[in-house]
C-alpha cells in the first residue's frame, strides 16, 4: 500500500520549511529579492498570474514542486487527458476537456473515439440555438420564443447561470435567459411570474431524468404551461431536454428525436459545461461566441497537458493552495472577482472546489491525516471591501485570496474602471505589506489608536489579469480552476471526482417525505430531535 501523502519525505521537507518561513514578513522578502514580482509570474491563455505576494521563496517553491513529482501530478494528469478511468471509484473516464478540444484529433475513451459525437451534438446544439435566436422556432401557438427557462441544479445550474450572466454583454437581448434550481416553489413561481407561456421554453437539464429538484420543478412547469396552452401537444414545442434517458424524456412529452441533446458518462456534472448542459449560454450568446468559449477552455487545457510545473498556472495555484492549508493553518479561500458581471463564479467555484476535494479518506480508503479542500468563498469588489475585508486584513484568520481583474471594462463610463482597478491592486498591496506601529504613529495617529490603526500585513494573494472578459477569456480562467481543484486532488490523494457525500442526505430525505405527508400519525424512527420537528411540521402544516 502506498505511504500517505504525510509520509513522504518531501511532505517533511515541506513542514521544516514552513517552520523556517513562519516568521518571515513579505516586507523582508521583497525587499530581499529586486526581481521577485518577475520571478513569481506566469503567463498563460491570455491570463497573467502574479504570485509574488504569497509566503514563499525559491526554496519553497522548489519542495512544492518536488512534492507535486512525488505525487506523480504529471503523470496523473497525462492518465486524464488519455481516457484512462481516472474516476476510480464509479469507473469512469473523466474527459470534460473532450467537449472542448479543438484540435481535431482524436480522443478515445475504451478505445472508441468520442470527438464525432461530441461534435455531431455541439452541432446539433447550434442549429437548435439559430432556430431559437432567429425565430424560426415557434412555440405552440405560432408566437416566437423571447423567454428560456433553464431548470436543473448544482452542474445543471451553476455553471450555465455563471457564464449566462458574466457574458451577458455579448447575450442577445431580446431573449430573457433564466434559471429555476431550489426546489423550493418560490424559485419556481417568481422566475415566469412575468412570463407569458406562448413564448416561453423550458430546458430541462438532468441526465438521469430523475433527479428530484429538477423533475419537480420540469413537472410543475408543465403543469403552469398547459393550465395555460391547454393541449398536451403544446409540451413538445415549450420544453427541450439535456439528458440521456430518452425513455422518461418521451414520457414527459418531449420529442426525444429532435429536442434532446445527450451527454456521457465521462461528464461530471460540475464539469459539463461545454456539453449540452451549455445550452442556456449557446442560445444566450449564440453559437460563434459559445466556440470562442470553447477555444478559451481548450486554450488552458493545452497549457495544463504541455507546460513544465515550474511555470504551470493551475499547478502552481494548486500548490500555493495546498501550502496554506497544510502547512500555514488556511482553512478558506477566497476569490475576488473585480468585475460586476463574474458575481456568479465564487458560488460556481464552491461546487467545483468542494465537491471535489471535500474528502476525509484517501484513495485506499484511508482517513486523511491532513486537511483537505477549503471552505471556498467571495464576492465582487469592491462590494466585499465593505463587507468582509475587515477579517482578512486585521482579523486572526489567514485567509488566503486570488484577485481577478481585467484591463479594459465592457462598459467603459468615465472612470469607473480605473478606480475599481486602483482598489484591486490597492488592496494586495495592503494585504501583503500592512502598515506598522511606527508608520501609523508616524502619520501622526493619537497613541491609544495605533494598535487599532496597524495593519499586520503578510496576507498572501495571487492576482490573475487579463485584457478584458471575453468568452475566450472566461473560458480559460474556468479551465484554469478546473484544473487546479484536478491538482489539489493529487496533492491530498483524493478522488476528485465523485461526490458520495450527497447521498446519504438525499436518501433519508426520501424517507422523511412520506412521513411529512402520510395519513393518520406514522411512526417515527429517527433520533429525538428529528422525530419532534417532523411532528412539529405535521401539527404546524395543517394550521
Amino acid at each position: 500500500m502506498n505511504p500517505r501523502r504525510n509520509e513522504l519525505v518531501e511532505w517533511k521537507a515541506l513542514s521544516q520549511r514552513a517552520a523556517a518561513l513562519r516568521g518571515q514578513h513579505l516586507r523582508a522578502l521583497f525587499a530581499a529579492d529586486p526581481d521577485r514580482a518577475g520571478r513569481f509570474s506566469a503567463e498563460a491563455a491570455g491570463w497573467f498570474l502574479d504570485y509574488s505576494k504569497n509566503r514563499i521563496d525559491q526554496e519553497a517553491l522548489g519542495l512544492l514542486l518536488a512534492y507535486a513529482r512525488a505525487c506523480r501530478l504529471e503523470a496523473e494528469r497525462d492518465a486524464m487527458f488519455s481516457g484512462e478511468a481516472v474516476n476510480r471509484t464509479e469507473g469512469r473516464a473523466v474527459l470534460h476537456v473532450a467537449l472542448r478540444d479543438r484540435s481535431g484529433r482524436p480522443v478515445r475513451v475504451g478505445g472508441q473515439d468520442v470527438m464525432p459525437e461530441v461534435r455531431r451534438v455541439l452541432g446539433r446544439m447550434a442549429e437548435f440555438a439559430e432556430a431559437v435566436r432567429g425565430g424560426a422556432w415557434l412555440g405552440h401557438t405560432g408566437k416566437r420564443v423571447r423567454n428560456v427557462v433553464n431548470i436543473g441544479i448544482g452542474g445543471s445550474d451553476l455553471g450555465p447561470a455563471m457564464v449566462t450572466e458574466a457574458l451577458r454583454s455579448y447575450a442577445e437581448r431580446g431573449l430573457c435567459v433564466r434559471f429555476v434550481s431550489n426546489v423550493d416553489a418560490t424559485h419556481f413561481a417568481e422566475a415566469v411570474r412575468d412570463l407569458d407561456a406562448e413564448e416561453t421554453l423550458f430546458l430541462v437539464a438532468s441526465k438521469t431524468f430523475t433527479t428530484q429538484e429538477t423533475l419537480t420543478n420540469a413537472r410543475t412547469a408543465r403543469a403552469w404551461l398547459l393550465a395555460r396552452l391547454r393541449d398536451e401537444r403544446a409540451v413538445a414545442r415549450h420544453f427541450a431536454a439535456l439528458s440521456t434517458n430518452a425513455a422518461l424524456v418521451a414520457e414527459f412529452g418531449i420529442d426525444a428525436q429532435r429536442n434532446m441533446f445527450p451527454f456521457w458518462d465521462w461528464v461530471g456534472g460540475r464539469y459539463s459545461l461545454c456539453s449540452a448542459i451549455g445550452l442556456p449560454v449557446m442560445i444566450a450568446i449564440g453559437p460563434g461566441r459559445f466556440g470562442e468559449l470553447l477555444d478559451g477552455f481548450h486554450a488552458m487545457d493545452r497549457h495544463f497537458a504541455e507546460a513544465p510545473l515550474e511555470r504551470n498556472l493551475p499547478a502552481l495555484l494548486a500548490l500555493l493552495g495546498f501550502w496554506y492549508a497544510d502547512f500555514l493553518g488556511a482553512e478558506s479561500h477566497a476569490v475576488l472577482p473585480y468585475d460586476q458581471y463574474l458575481a456568479r463564479l465564487p458560488a460556481y467555484l464552491q461546487q467545483a472546489d468542494m465537491e471535489s476535494n471535500g474528502k476525509g479518506v484517501d484513495r485506499a480508503g484511508r482517513r486523511v491525516a491532513y486537511p483537505t479542500g477549503p471552505v471556498l468563498w467571495g464576492e465582487p469588489g469592491t462590494n466585499g471591501q465593505h463587507a468582509f475585508y475587515q477579517l482578512i486584513h486585521q482579523g486572526t484568520r489567514l485567509v488566503p485570496c486570488d484577485f481577478i481583474g481585467f484591463c479594459r471594462s465592457r462598459n467603459p463610463l468615465g472612470d469607473h474602471h480605473d478606480k475599481l482597478m486602483a482598489n484591486l491592486f490597492a488592496q494586495t498591496e495592503a494585504l501583503a505589506f500592512g502598515r506598522t506601529e511606527a508608520e501609523v504613529a508616524a502619520a501622526g495617529t493619537p497613541p491609544a489608536l495605533v494598535p487599532f490603526k496597524t495593519f499586520e500585513g503578510n496576507r498572501p494573494t495571487n492576482t490573475l489579469l487579463a485584457e478584458e472578459l471575453t468568452p475566450a477569456a472566461l473560458g480559460a480562467l474556468v479551465a484554469l480552476y478546473e484544473h487546479k481543484i484536478f491538482c489539489q486532488g493529487i496533492l491530498w490523494d483524493v478522488y476528485s471526482f465523485d461526490q458520495w457525500g450527497v447521498e446519504l442526505g438525499k436518501q433519508l430525505a426520501g424517507t422523511v417525505l412520506k412521513e411529512l405527508t402520510a395519513p393518520g400519525d406514522p411512526e417515527l424512527r429517527h433520533d429525538g430531535s428529528t422525530n419532534a420537528l417532523i411532528a412539529r411540521y405535521r401539527r404546524l402544516r395543517r394550521g
